[in-house]
């Protein structure tokens, strides 16, 4: 296993920055989702990773041996690329052996590394046929597999779920984790889907316009979100986001949502009085006899929740998501409740998170 450090990473193309000072770390064996949208810088970070693509600035330490000048088969990575780079001319099974005959392995070797990869991504029985004859997803899991075979000890994987099934996505979702544990490899996984990115990812890196946004457990992005932008990435429905100025009474900081106060988490002091924008996930709220009025306005029923569509007084829309099956009022007027932990709250010119100032006797309790 080889930890992973890229420091001040920066690449230009035709004068616009793909990449600008990125810097991150993956520890020896883990797994970091690299999660953003299309034109991030994503696969640009993972080819200077490998070594397809030279860097302008900074630095590629393996181990901390400094790669960045090292041609790619001198580096130890395997990779699993979002356009497959199947050889054509090859069977599924040689393009999957490959590494293993660059190195020289075993004929012994070379089938029983096959086989068993091959088996766990449930290509085995196409292992005879050229790329032609395959289809997308058979595609993706066969790159997938040439990149896992020589369990190399950085595994750069770029979106390898993309092109499969809806049905396998969500088991290789399961599945993979425990393979790359098992595999020992340190990991960075590319995608676009950020339940991918949670399910899969150790710690998530959320890179934006070729910058790290924010770095953090999944637990820290979906709770501890470092900007609205970053908010509005994760979850679904989205985030609902409030134009808010915090205010003070005997009982604490609140803030006024259709003339009800709901008082926020200790430690909010210094926002009073600031334009801010609070943000509630649909999952933190629920119907209550007490609380925000509403009126619901549609009810949408999914395989594992209900989502319903609330307007406040003002005509601000909620989100309320629940349980399936969880009762709940379909229509007419109702009352909606959150409850204080689970309020973000930004500040509205910047975008930026407003992280809570606990004083010593507030962080004891």
């Amino acid at each position: 296993m080889k930890a992973i450090r890229i420091e001040n990473l920066t690449k230009t193309y035709k004068g616009q920055a793909v990449l600008d000072g990125v810097s991150l770390e993956v520890p020896e064996g883990g797994t970091l989702a690299l999660f953003g949208a299309s034109g991030a810088g994503k696969t640009v970070l993972l080819r200077c990773i490998a070594g397809a693509v030279e860097p302008d600035a900074g630095r590629i330490l393996l181990g901390g041996e400094d790669v960045t000048g090292l041609p790619p088969e001198a580096r130890g990575i395997g990779m699993a690329f979002q356009n497959f780079a199947l050889f054509p001319h090859m069977s599924a099974e040689a393009n999957i052996a490959s590494p293993l005959e660059a190195r020289r392995s075993s004929r012994a070797q070379i089938l029983d590394g096959v086989g068993r990869v091959a088996r766990l991504l449930k290509i085995d029985h196409v292992l005879g046929h050229h790329p032609k004859a395959l289809s997308n997803g058979q595609k993706q899991r066969t790159a997938l597999a040439r990149a896992l075979v020589a369990e190399p000890d950085v595994l750069l994987l770029d979106d390898p779920l993309r092109n499969v099934d809806a049905k396998l996505r969500f088991e290789m979702r399961l599945e993979l984790p425990r393979l790359l544990a098992d595999r020992g490899a340190t990991v960075i996984y590319v995608t676009q889907d950020y339940k991918e990115a949670m399910a899969i990812g150790q710690s998530i890196a959320v890179l934006d316009e070729g910058r790290i946004a924010q770095i953090g457990t999944p637990e820290d992005i979906y709770l501890r979100p470092a900007s609205i932008g970053i908010a509005r990435l994760f979850g679904e429905p989205v985030i609902n986001l409030l134009d808010v100025i915090p205010e003070r009474d005997e009982r604490g900081v609140h803030v006024r949502l259709s003339d009800q106060k709901l008082y926020l988490a200790p430690g909010y002091e210094a926002a009073v009085g600031r334009a801010a924008v609070i943000g509630l996930r649909p999952e933190a709220l629920h119907f209550a006899e007490h609380g925000i009025p509403v009126e619901i306005e549609a009810e949408t029923p999914f395989n594992e929740k209900t989502v319903t569509l609330t307007q406040t007084k003002r005509g601000r829309e909620l989100f309320v998501s629940r349980p399936a099956g969880t009762p709940a009022p379909s229509e007419g007027s109702a009352r909606i409740s959150a409850a204080a932990e689970n309020a973000i709250l930004f500040d509205r010119l910047t975008g930026q998170r407003i992280v809570p100032v606990l004083h010593a006797r507030e962080a004891a309790a």
